[in-house]
This record gives structure tokens, C-alpha cells and sequence, in this order.
């Protein structure tokens, strides 16, 4: 029993009380969104929510299942870095691996249809590029992840360098928008993309340089012999082996001619004349050059090639030690196989990625 009695509410208390009870019913009719609010809120956030959720399935089904390789799909990878594979624990960017894998399917069909001629050789042949297309993709992001290890980078200066040396290729002047023109008419990129794809191919030439030891030491040999035997390419050659490789044009070919930069190396030679080591244009590795002889246009030399070899010896144990996981399927449905190694070699000039960056019109 309480020792105190609860005092009794006053008239004017109760009539206040009632007063209150009373409005309290009547602002839920002047306001119901007020008390609404709350739910409108959680409705607001779960639709939305289960629409980010149909939104992100349909862009894992349309990359992961369906593969999707159109522009829309293409454009969002480049907005959102999501990956397309994984080497050494580095995510490989789907939009690398889209932009080469168009790039290369693009200049195929520019090139007249070697894409294939039937609907089954068209299948094959696109899987050669996906194949190819993620293999350079791979290799560039591991070229990424050794150059970030090594303190190696690529300016904007060294891409601009390189730019500027593709508006000359093949000794004609061009304006940017012209150049533009033929890279967005022979590989569908824009500027943007033809600068990713010019910093991809210099860091990875750069790393590949940095990591091997081999070829740089055979170089050393290379630059020795050349010192002590006049600049006799061919005796160097006997002399190495297998470190090298020697070749002649036999005869006078286009100053310009596509071989790793040795015609236009060979240009700026006098007869007899050898060069210093040079990095070939696609940076697969050092090449000295001596000249035979040359006219206002063309050149005859013989050539001494030290290939890079660890980079790559490195990517195949990446592969081998199970370092490298791709998140799509890039096999043939079951008895395309045989076709498939029946074609396994693509036409010249595809699968690279890098004839893009080549200066190729």
C-alpha cells in the first residue's frame, strides 16, 4: 500500500487531457503523410534496393554468362573497373580485355573477313581472339603489378612522345584528327582508349627490359664482339648460337617496311655502318642492325635480334603454379575443339593488341 494517495486530477487537468487526445486524432487527418513518412522512407529504400540488385545481375549475367563484348556493356567496365580475370592476385581489368578483343575483331573484318567465312568459322575465329585477347590482357596486368613492385612508371610525357610518333608513322605528316579518324576507322578506339593502350604497351616493354638479366648480359657480349670484329654481324651470330637470331633482307625492301624498326633504323646508317642496341617497336626485345646499302627509299641489312625471354617464361609459370584464374569461359562448345586447333594460328598482324599501337593503317 502507498503512502502516498496519487492527488486527483484537477477539472481544468482532465479537460486539457481531453483537449490533447483530441487534436492528436485530428492531426492524423490534416497530416498523414507525418505519420506516413516512415514508410514511405522503407519503401523508397527497398525498392530501390532490390532494384540494384536486378541491375547488378543483369550486368554479371551480360559479363560473366552472356559475355556480352557490345558497347554498352563495354562503356560500363570503363566506368566501373570490374575485373575479367585475376594473375598473381592482380585484378584484370574487363575493359582491357574488351578493348583489345574489338580492337583486334575490328581490323580482322577491315582487312577484308578473315573473321571466317561460314557461321561456325566466324565462332572459331572470335574465340581466337578472346583467347589472344586475354592472354595480352593478362600479361599487361602483371607487367602493371611487377612495374608498381619495381618503382617503373610511364608519364604522360612518354605516352604524348609515343603519340606523336604515330602521327608520323610511315614518314607522312598527319593531323590528330586525321590519325584519329584512321584508329577509330581500323581498331574502334578514341583517343582515350588508344592512350590506354599506348601506356599498357610502354610499361610492359619497360618491365620486361627491367627482368631480363639474360638479355642484357648477352648485349654486353654482343656490343664486345662487335668491338673486337669490325661490326661483323654474321660471325657474332655463329659465335652466340642460339642467344640470337640473324637475318638478312637479301635484298633493298621499303625504308618503312613493318619489322620491328629495323628498315627505318637501318635508314639513318651509312654503308658498313652497325647500330647500337635498339628496343624493337613492339618490345620483344634488342636489335642491331648494319646497313648494306640503301637508296632515297629503301634498304638492304642484315640484323642481329636478342629476344626477351624471362618476362614471358614468368607469365607460363604464373599459368602453370595456378596463379591465373579467368571469370569467363573462353572455350568452344564441345566439338569445336578439333577446329579450333585447326585454326589455332591467327591471321598475321592479329591477336596482339599491340598492331594497334604499331602505327598500322
Amino acid at each position: 500500500m502507498s503512502l502516498f494517495k496519487e492527488k486527483p486530477k484537477t477539472e481544468r487537468e482532465k479537460v486539457e487531457e481531453r483537449r490533447e487526445e483530441v487534436l492528436a486524432k485530428g492531426r492524423k487527418f490534416k497530416y498523414p503523410m507525418q505519420y506516413a513518412k516512415h514508410k514511405l522512407i522503407i519503401n523508397t529504400i527497398i525498392v530501390a534496393l532490390v532494384a540494384i540488385i536486378l541491375m547488378v545481375g543483369a550486368g554479371w549475367a551480360m559479363l560473366y554468362k552472356l559475355q556480352d563484348t557490345g558497347d554498352m556493356i563495354y562503356r560500363v567496365t570503363q566506368l566501373i573497373p570490374v575485373p575479367v580475370a585475376e594473375v598473381d592476385g592482380e585484378k584484370v581489368r574487363y575493359s582491357d580485355y574488351l578493348m583489345i578483343y574489338r580492337s583486334n575483331l575490328l581490323t580482322a573484318e577491315q582487312q577484308g573477313g578473315q573473321s571466317g567465312e561460314g557461321e561456325d568459322d566466324v565462332e572459331v575465329m572470335r574465340a581466337q581472339y578472346r583467347q589472344a585477347a586475354m592472354d595480352l590482357a593478362v600479361e599487361y596486368t602483371y607487367a602493371l603489378k611487377l612495374a608498381g613492385e619495381m618503382g617503373i612508371t610511364v608519364t604522360d610525357e612518354e605516352v604524348d612522345e609515343a603519340f606523336d610518333e604515330h602521327l608520323r608513322v610511315g614518314g607522312v605528316e598527319r593531323s590528330e584528327e586525321a590519325f584519329l579518324k584512321i584508329v577509330s576507322d581500323n581498331f574502334g578506339m578514341n583517343k582515350a582508349e588508344y592512350r590506354r593502350m599506348l601506356y599498357l604497351t610502354l610499361i610492359r616493354a619497360k618491365v620486361v627490359q627491367a627482368v631480363d638479366n639474360e638479355a642484357s648480359e648477352a648485349a654486353g657480349q654482343v656490343d664486345q664482339m662487335l668491338a673486337e670484329n669490325g661490326g661483323d654481324l654474321l660471325a657474332v651470330a655463329d659465335a652466340l648460337g642460339e642467344v640470337v637470331i640473324y637475318e638478312e633482307t637479301g635484298d633493298l625492301v621499303d625504308n618503312m617496311n613493318v619489322d620491328g624498326g629495323r628498315s627505318t633504323k637501318a635508314m639513318s646508317l651509312e654503308p658498313g655502318q652497325v647500330s647500337e642496341k635498339f628496343l624493337s617497336s613492339n618490345g620483344d626485345g634488342y636489335y642491331y642492325v648494319k646497313l648494306n646499302e640503301k637508296t632515297d627509299s629503301q634498304v638492304n641489312y642484315a640484323s642481329l635480334k636478342i629476344s626477351f625471354m624471362t618476362f614471358d617464361e614468368q607469365v607460363l609459370a604464373l599459368y602453370a603454379d595456378g596463379k591465373v584464374e579467368v571469370f569467363i569461359n573462353l572455350e568452344l562448345p564441345e566439338g569445336d575443339d578439333e577446329r579450333m586447333q585447326e585454326s589455332q594460328n591467327l591471321p598475321e598482324g592479329q591477336g596482339t593488341g599491340e598492331d594497334a599501337v604499331s602505327g598500322g593503317e
